[in-house]
Order: C-alpha cells, then sequence, then structure tokens
C-alpha cells in the first residue's frame, strides 16, 4: 500500500464479546482493509477497533462497521462511564503514509454524508473536519450524550448535525466523524475508590482547565475493580508526551495520598511514544531507535530474508511458531497452541468448501458454501489473532506480580491488579474455546452439504476444533485457581464444561458420518 489511512471507531458497546465480535468482523470482512487491533472495557461500556487500509477501502470499511453497530446497539438500554451520543459514537480519519491531512479531511466528510443518507444516521464533523469552530472539540460535540442530544436536536439550531436530517435515530443515537492526528488513549488508574480525587485530578491535568496542553481528561469509577481512574486522550504526544502526563496526575495523586495503581494504554500506540518514556526515566544520552535490539535484528533479518530485495520478503510467523513454542519462556504456550489449533480447523473447513464451490452437482448449495466459508474466515482470523492475545494476557499477569508492594497501598493496588490481570488471561481462552465451538458448528453444517470425497478433512478439523477447545479449558481453569471472585470462577467453569460436552457431541457427530461412509464403501468393495 502506498496510501495507507487509519481509522479507530469507538462503539457504545464493551460487555458483550459477541457482539463486539461481530463489529470486528465486519471491518475484516471488508476488502483491502486489515485490522490492527480491537479492546473492549466494561466500566467505560465502550470498545475500540483499529484498522488500516487505502483510502477508499476504509472508507468503505467504515460504512460496513457502522451498519452493524447500529443493529447491535441500543443506547436506550446503555449506561456506562464514557460519555456517548451513538451506537458509533466515533469515526476517526488519520493520516499515516501518502495521504495528507486534507485528504482525511475530504474522506471524513465523504463517510459522513454517506453514513447520513444510507444509514439515516445524524452526523456530526469534528476536529480537523469540522465546518464549525465550536465542534472542533469532541466534548463540545457530545454534550449532553444521547438522551440530552435527543431532547435538543429537533428544536435547537445550534445541534442541527453537519449531514442528515434534524432527528436522532432513535436507538443509535448520532456519531460524531473526523480527522485527526494520532492520539493516544492512555489511563491511569488510582489505588482509591474515590471518584471525586480522580475528578479533581483530572481537571488538574487537562489543558482547558490549565493543566496540560494536548491533553483531555476525566475522572471515572471503576466499579469491578474497586477503583477510580483518569482517563486520557493524548492529541499530540510529541508535544505532551506520555511521561509528563503520567508524572502530573502522579504528583497530584500524592497531595491525596493516593498511589497510582498502574497505567493502561487502549488502542495502539506509536513505538517513538514509548522510547520517549525510555530516554526520560532511563536517562539515556544520544537515544536512537537503533540502539533497541528487535529494530536492528529486524532491520538484519529483513536483509537476509530478502536478498537485498523488499519484494521478495515472506512472512516467517507460521515457519518459526513451533520454535517460538519450544523455546525455553512461559509464553507463547499452550494457549496459543490451542488458538493454532482452532485456525487449522477453520482453514480445513474453508479448504472443504474451496472444493465444493463451483462444482455443477454442488451448485443447489453454492450459496451455503459461500456463507459457510465467510464465517469460516472469520473465525480462523480471531483465531490467529489469539495466538498472540494469549502469550500477551499471560504477559500482563507477570506484569502486575511485578508491581512493588512496599505500602499498603501499594499491596492493595498489587493485589487488585493481578486479580484483574487473572481475569483477563481467562477471557482469551474462553474466547478460543466459544470460537472453535462456532468453527465446528459449522464444519457439522457443512458436513451435510459438501464434497463427500472430502469429509476426511472435515473431520480432521472437527478434532483440530475439539482440541482448541480442550486445550483453552486446560488454561482457563489453571488461571482460575489463582483468582477469589468465587462467582466469576464459578460462572467461567460452568461455560468452559458446557462448551466442552456441547464440542465433543458435535465432533463425534462428524466424526460418525466420515466412519459411516467409510464403513459403507469398504462393504461396497
Amino acid at each position: 500500500m502506498n496510501r495507507i489511512v487509519e481509522c479507530v471507531p469507538n462503539f457504545s458497546e464493551g460487555r458483550d464479546a459477541a457482539k463486539v465480535a461481530q463489529l470486528v468482523a465486519a471491518v475484516r470482512a471488508a476488502p483491502a482493509v486489515v485490522v490492527l487491533g480491537h479492546t473492549m472495557d466494561a466500566d467505560h461500556h465502550r470498545s475500540v477497533i483499529t484498522f488500516a487500509g487505502e483510502p477508499e477501502a476504509v472508507v468503505e470499511a467504515a460504512l460496513r462497521v457502522a451498519r452493524r453497530a447500529i443493529e447491535l446497539i441500543d443506547l436506550n438500554h446503555h449506561s456506562g462511564q464514557h460519555p456517548r451520543m451513538g451506537a458509533i459514537d466515533v469515526l476517526p480519519f488519520v493520516p499515516v503514509k501518502g495521504v495528507t491531512m486534507e485528504d482525511c479531511v475530504t474522506l471524513a466528510r465523504r463517510a459522513g454524508e454517506r453514513i447520513a443518507r444510507e444509514l439515516q444516521l445524524p452526523v456530526y464533523l469534528y476536529e480537523r473536519a469540522a465546518t464549525r469552530p465550536d465542534r472542533i472539540d469532541l466534548a463540545e460535540v457530545r454534550s449532553g450524550e444521547f438522551e440530552g442530544l435527543r431532547e435538543e436536536i429537533g428544536t435547537n439550531p445550534e445541534r442541527k448535525p453537519d449531514f442528515g436530517e434534524a432527528r436522532i435515530h432513535p436507538t443509535a443515537g448520532a456519531v460524531a466523524v473526523g480527522a485527526r492526528l494520532p492520539l493516544i488513549a492512555y489511563n491511569v488508574n488510582l489505588a482509591t475508590d474515590d471518584l471525586s480525587v480522580a475528578r479533581r485530578i483530572a481537571k488538574a491535568v487537562r489543558g482547558r482547565d490549565g493543566g496540560l496542553q494536548y491533553v483531555k481528561a476525566l475522572g471515572f469509577e471503576l466499579k469491578e475493580r474497586g477503583q477510580v481512574q483518569v482517563s486520557m486522550n493524548l492529541v499530540n504526544y510529541e508535544l505532551t508526551p506520555i511521561f509528563r502526563a503520567f508524572e502530573l496526575v502522579k504528583r497530584e495523586a500524592e497531595r491525596y495520598g493516593v498511589a497510582v495503581a498502574g497505567s493502561e494504554i487502549v488502542g495502539l500506540v506509536p513505538q517513538a511514544a514509548l522510547n520517549a518514556c525510555s530516554d526520560f526515566y532511563l536517562r539515556i544520552e544520544n537515544f536512537s531507535e537503533e540502539l533497541v535490539l528487535e529494530n536492528r535484528l529486524r532491520a538484519a533479518l529483513d536483509d537476509r530474508l530478502t536478498g537485498g530485495h523488499p519484494e521478495s520478503k515472506t512472512d516467517p510467523l507460521l515457519g518459526t511458531f513451533a520454535d517460538e513454542v519450544a523455546a525455553a519462556t512461559p509464553a507463547p504456550g499452550g494457549g496459543s497452541v490451542s488458538a493454532y489449533a482452532g485456525a487449522l480447523a477453520a482453514a480445513l473447513g474453508a479448504l472443504v468448501c474451496n472444493l465444493t464451490i463451483g462444482k455443477k452437482r454442488f451448485a443447489a448449495v453454492e450459496g451455503e458454501a459461500h456463507d459457510i466459508r465467510t464465517e469460516l474466515e472469520q473465525s480462523g482470523e480471531t483465531l490467529r489473532r489469539a495466538v498472540s492475545e494469549d502469550a500477551q494476557s499471560f504477559n500482563q499477569v507477570m506484569a502486575a506480580f511485578r508491581l512493588p508492594r512496599e505500602s499498603e497501598a501499594e499491596k492493595l493496588a498489587r493485589t487488585s491488579a493481578i486479580e484483574q490481570a487473572y481475569k483477563g488471561a481467562v477471557a482469551v481462552p474462553l474466547r478460543i474455546a466459544e470460537t472453535a465451538m462456532q468453527v465446528l458448528e459449522l464444519l457439522d453444517e457443512l458436513s451435510e452439504i459438501c464434497n463427500q470425497n472430502a469429509l476426511s478433512d472435515l473431520a480432521v478439523g472437527a478434532q483440530m476444533a475439539m482440541t482448541a477447545i480442550r486445550g483453552a479449558g486446560y488454561n482457563l481453569l489453571t488461571n482460575l485457581a489463582s483468582i477469589s471472585d468465587g462467582e466469576f470462577s464459578r460462572q467461567r467453569r460452568a461455560e468452559i464444561e458446557e462448551l466442552i460436552t456441547r464440542g465433543q457431541e458435535v465432533a463425534d457427530e462428524i466424526e460418525g458420518r466420515f466412519l459411516s461412509r467409510h464403513l459403507q464403501t469398504l462393504r461396497n468393495e
């Protein structure tokens, strides 16, 4: 790609993983775009998807995921810590390579016009795409949230949208579409449940109240953690870097006798922003990105793999996965291998679809085979992504254990962080098992309509999917042993036990079809 645009839509759904998975799948189904990552937060009741591609492809993907969000999310039944006015709440376009900010402004306005016209969702333009000075700031655009906008949009001329009728969508609200520079969503969690402290610190930090320029901040309550959070958007990380925001929050917290429990980055972050933190805290003289081992190693390997010809480069991930598992490191381990097994099961199903589609004798079921293949490809992508996500969740547990524990506040923060990290480590294998179960059910459907000569591939796929479910279950049960929340553990254990039981039934059905046909062939001989 010579021209790359990043798109980072925010959605008002952070508690239903199945719905978020459908949103991600809607983006992945769009041609010529790549999903770079996604996050979801139950307290904020919000999820973020980051994807990139050629400009026109990104606009098309944005329309597809906006349509899916409208179908899935009803703001009349939504309540979370984060302000929101729409099912797809914010849709920013960010220049990455070969495009200008002006190009992204044009894309934002084009996408906004189409969303209003095709989806009947009122659109407000913000940041660089804004057509009015009072709509540059997203907070002003979103003032009053869904409920307030519902009351004013038809009566207050100042709330008239840039595109679409002055009438709110009854369930999906409205959307802010804009163009902006790369933004870092950065949160600092405090070892207290006093929301007033977080709000006072946020006021001291945010730029509009005399704090740090290029910082927007709010104080939120994290009920599940028993903590509060200073949630920030760093809209220009070069002029106001991460470390400066962290230090100010930390110093303000000390005024109230509160310790920092930890911090988190939501979405993706430029490497340069992390390098700046290293430079600041370690006082490294003459720091350069070339001093980073991985950067130097990547450059050297790229040169060796391509022989100096970048066009010959191949992706080494699959070829090195077994070696990475065998290395003397805790991750990747059984969880990642389980996800990989599930991805292979989905790939075998896609293979059987391809052996069925286009054959005259299967013309009557070709449409159904197409649909199954699409779902298998989406599930396979989710499982491939989980290969690395499982390793990352383990690393987060290790990071929690490394937190300081000198004072009572630090001990409390560390204990809470460890509990939350283990819950995160449980979420990944559960998602692996659920997705592998979806693959199994698709293989079962396929076994009834496919080219029967390929039944052996489906039987192998069923066993691989079952391996994924069982392996994920082993991983989940191991992590549950370290969680003190009894109700949480009971629910997750019941869920995985049900998946294993149901999965085995489906796998046995597929194997039975294969064996029945194979034994019948032997009898005929």
